[in-house]
């Protein structure tokens, strides 16, 4: 995994009955802590390799190759960003700490694990992130992007989003007029 650079979010990550969880690894349009901004369709072509080759997106524990966590069964862009849905597997003893993890409130993010293929460099630091080759999605402790929330467990995914990234938005206009 030579190359492979990370994500961290935590919007909307849904854990239902069971070991399901679904929620956005990816939210486009937003500056993460790293300066960065995904930009629509920045995974369809990967996503697109993956499906003609019969990959998958991995799911792992905390970007650690070595601790497989899980299944994503869905893996799609939408007009907000990443969706992922999937489940843990509680067979696994990783599995079983992180569902536990989650339901408890833990652990509450998920992260993304690409290679760069195509980006422009922003204003003031950052890059517009234009193509990423997509290897993973990680459950995480410490997200990259701090305005999105996990959903409360057995909720939408995007119940309370938009009133997180409001705030998040109305904090960053405020520090802007100093």
């Amino acid at each position: 995994m030579t190359g492979l650079e990370t994500k961290d979010y935590r919007p909307g990550l849904v854990v239902t009955e069971g070991a399901a969880v679904s929620g956005y690894a990816s939210v486009f349009g937003l500056r993460d802590q790293g300066g960065d901004v995904v930009m629509p369709g920045a995974y369809a072509a990967s996503l697109e390799r993956l499906r003609a080759g019969g990959g998958r997106v991995r799911m792992l524990w905390q970007h650690d190759p070595a601790q497989p966590i899980g299944l994503w069964d869905e893996v799609r862009e939408d007009s907000r960003g990443l969706f992922v849905k999937g489940r843990l597997l509680t067979e696994v003893a990783k599995g079983r700490e992180a569902a536990a993890l989650l339901v408890a409130g833990a652990v509450d993010g998920l992260s993304i694990g690409y290679r760069t293929l195509r980006a422009e460099k922003l204003a003031g630091g950052g890059r517009r992130l234009l193509e990423l080759e997509l290897w993973e999605v990680s459950l995480v402790t410490f997200p990259m992007l701090p305005v999105a929330r996990i959903a409360a467990k057995g909720a939408a995914p995007e119940d309370g989003l938009l009133a997180d990234l409001a705030r998040g938005l109305e904090a960053a206009r405020a520090a802007l007029r100093g």
